[in-house]
């Protein structure tokens, strides 16, 4: 069953798993994991360790009512033991280390966000490109047929006239005529060889097998009214839409953040400690005394209040200044992306009223072309005419309107790379 497909269902069919948006939609899910992350930090952090292993007996008569000094520990005296100690640790306030980190983190998922959306902006340009140059392929052996079939009449006509002894038609014409109709012959298999070509191009764009019966809805390759504005209008949408420019605004919050986030380590970490530790030993007392602690067997715990301060050296300030140097940076690649997006805008939108100028031109002069071509084969019929100026009609002709259809492919890459250098959501 042959799959029959339009511009837009060939470009939602592109778009629904090419291999360059799961890379960005792992990206995005990355940044995620770097936002969970760091508003994790928020939550207490528990830690415990726990242990078991050989302890000493011992008994509260060996320390009252004097402490004996003599004891010593035999391998039959040992006992076993298990332990548990867990420290909390809840950030009260951080001076931003945080809050930033947690802001560059989400400013850089937007960041993925744009870029993704680049990527199928890019995807969608190049479906465009593949799709219209299958017409055009198509169209321009349409013509290359046209040609062929005028040659073939005029071979046929020459032939009848050589044979009834005119005097009008020799045998060179007849070479003429083959040696024209072998080069309109080759340029019939370059062109089929184009067809071909961007019909694979287009399949494997679409992620289909190679042996996909493939084809497009569109029919021919034609001009379609259109008022184009103004180019500030272009440079003005390109501003608010294009991924680019939201990618650098949101890169530039995120390194702001980074910025403030690596300064935060000049200052300390304020946080609520809890402490519980127990241990217990068979074989071994319990001594309730304040100022005596037993490793082996206890219970206790306490909670307070502590500051965490990290001196470095310089460490925080190497830290804080190569995050400042990639904010610095992506100034300079902002200013670079204002001064040259418009300039790409300004390249498209020039080449795209070279091509409406041009299909106006090409059009008025392969009618002309065809006009002269039609009289030349009518002379030549009626035996008032030479071979030469079939020759000359034709090519003229194959030529202009090949021109014709390489100008309206033109306008549409044109308009294509227009609507991608302004950011244009490829599909409604």
């Amino acid at each position: 069953m042959k799959l029959v497909l339009g511009l837009d269902d060939c470009i939602r069919m592109a778009l629904k798993s090419p291999p360059e948006l799961g890379e960005a939609q792992a990206d995005i899910e990355l940044s995620t994991s770097k936002l969970n992350e760091a508003k994790s930090y928020r939550y207490p952090q528990i830690d415990v360790i726990s242990l078991f292993g050989p302890a000493p007996q011992a008994h509260a008569r060996d320390i009252t009512p004097t402490i004996a000094t003599d004891r010593q520990t035999k391998l039959s005296g040992l006992t076993w033991f298990t332990s548990a100690d867990a420290t909390l640790i809840q950030p009260l306030y951080t001076f931003g280390k945080i809050s930033e980190n947690m802001k560059a983190a989400t400013h850089g998922i937007e960041v993925d966000r744009a870029r993704k959306e680049q990527r199928v902006n890019e995807i969608a340009l190049q479906v465009r490109e593949y799709y219209w140059g299958l017409l055009l392929a198509r169209e321009l052996k349409e013509v290359v047929l046209e040609v062929q079939e005028d040659l073939a009449k005029a071979r046929e006509k020459a032939q009848t006239l050589l044979d009834e002894g005119s005097e009008s038609v020799d045998q060179v014409d007849i070479f003429k005529l083959d040696a024209f109709s072998g080069e309109v012959a080759k340029l019939r298999e370059e062109a089929t060889k184009g067809e071909n070509l961007a019909l694979a191009a287009l399949k494997t764009r679409l992620g289909l097998p190679a042996c996909t019966s493939l084809d497009i809805s569109s029919e021919r390759l034609v001009m379609e009214p259109e008022v184009v504005p103004p180019y500030d209008s272009f440079v003005e949408k390109a501003r608010s839409r294009r991924p680019e420019f939201h990618q650098i605004a949101e890169g530039l919050k995120a390194r702001a953040a980074l910025v403030e986030a690596a300064k935060a380590n000049y200052y300390p970490d304020i946080f609520l400690g809890g402490l519980f530790s127990w241990a217990y030993a068979a074989d071994r007392d319990r001594i309730d005394n304040p100022y005596i602690t037993d490793p082996y067997k206890h219970v206790g715990g306490g909670a307070a209040l502590g500051l965490r301060w990290k001196l470095d050296f310089g460490i925080t300030g190497a830290k804080v200044a190569g995050e400042q140097a990639q904010y610095d940076r992506l100034l300079s690649t902002r200013e670079f992306a204002e001064a040259n997006i418009p300039l790409q805008i300004r390249k498209f939108y020039l080449d795209l009223k070279e091509a409406e100028k041009s299909v106006t031109e090409s059009q008025v002069a392969y009618s002309n072309a065809k006009k002269w071509a039609v009289a030349a084969l009518a002379n030549f019929d009626f035996g008032v005419g030479p071979a030469k100026e079939i020759f000359d009609a034709l090519q003229a002709y194959a030529r202009m309107r090949a021109a014709y259809f390489q100008s309206i492919y033109n306008y549409k890459i044109a308009r294509a790379n227009l609507d991608y250098a302004i950011g244009e959501p490829p599909l409604d």
